[in-house]
């Protein structure tokens, strides 16, 4: 076959010694809103991409994995889930997902930047697939720390779908030890509150393994679980808290009949996966395990 060439590239840094390129076959968007950078691209491997302040934030052929491993195990657990909070999720897919479940009364998701929102809403429509028309949906363009002080309403689930902490992100003021106490004020009993949590793999899971101790200090069960993103060229992890619930405990049974409650069909998660997103690696169970920095 003859080789293919593409002149234009996305380079995403994950450190300075490791990088991942993405052969670029159109972009569709690239500038800044007030609040990051942002570009809407379609990549030759994985279709349309989005990449927030140079990272890949979700990709068109593999965004399931990433979203039904958030959203799901939390749900599956709850015997409430009539109230559901959504930190971040730009791209409309985790609102998506909640809004699978028939059980859902609200969906309120808060994201700081409007113009991602309508961005994704113009080019990247799959994501969301109807969500933000749902009337089921409340979505506040607004600082999600803000909200979190100012609100008084509980919810059976509250799930973080906000970018990386580093230092010039938007989110990084939300990854402390008090913002997490104002969200454990929000959780009804019973509750659960689920974090996208970083990278997970044996180079690079200091920040997942420094979030995981400092929920410790606030939850009964803090539990990590994880899976590869291809499109991100990494493990990605997430974390469930709750004083009530041990997601890694989680029946089968249960699981199975929450999916069959669901409209539409799942990608990825199911029951079988469930044990496989909490087995973790011995690797990361030790580092998990020693004491550590925390926020």
């Amino acid at each position: 076959m003859p080789k293919t060439e593409y002149w234009q590239w996305y380079v995403e840094e994950f450190a300075p010694t490791e990088r991942h390129g993405h052969a670029i076959e159109e972009v569709y968007f690239a500038g800044r809103t007030a609040f990051q950078s942002v570009a809407v691209i379609r990549s030759a491997a994985f279709g349309k991409l989005l990449v927030i302040d140079g990272d890949t934030q979700s990709s068109q052929a593999d965004e399931k994995i990433y979203h039904e491993s958030l959203v799901h195990p939390a749900l599956a657990a709850l015997d409430d889930r009539s109230e559901i909070l959504i930190l971040g999720g730009g791209e409309g897919a985790t609102l998506r997902e909640v809004l699978r479940s028939p059980d859902v009364r609200t969906a309120t998701m808060v994201d700081i930047d409007g113009e991602v929102i309508a961005l994704a809403k113009r080019f990247l429509p799959e994501w969301s697939d109807g969500a933000f028309e749902d009337p089921r949906a409340r979505v506040i363009v607004g600082d999600a720390l803000a909200f979190l002080k100012k609100d008084r309403g509980l919810y059976g689930a509250i799930v973080s779908d906000l970018t990386e902490p580093l230092a010039d992100s938007p989110s990084n003021p939300l990854f402390c030890d008090e913002v997490f106490g104002d969200i454990k004020a929000r959780l009804a009993p019973g509750g659960v509150y689920v974090l996208q949590a970083s990278t997970a793999g044996f180079h690079n899971m200091g920040l997942h393994a420094k979030m995981a101790r400092t929920l410790r200090r606030r939850y009964r069960f803090v539990r990590s679980f994880y899976t590869h993103v291809p499109a991100f060229d990494n493990d990605w992890a997430f974390i469930a808290c709750s004083d009530a619930i041990d997601l890694e405990a989680l029946d089968g049974a249960r699981i199975e009949r929450y999916l069959a409650s669901l409209r539409g069909e799942s990608y990825f998660y199911d029951a079988q996966t469930h044990r496989r997103l909490f087995s973790l690696p011995l690797y990361l169970r030790r580092e998990l395990a020693k004491e550590g920095d925390v926020f």
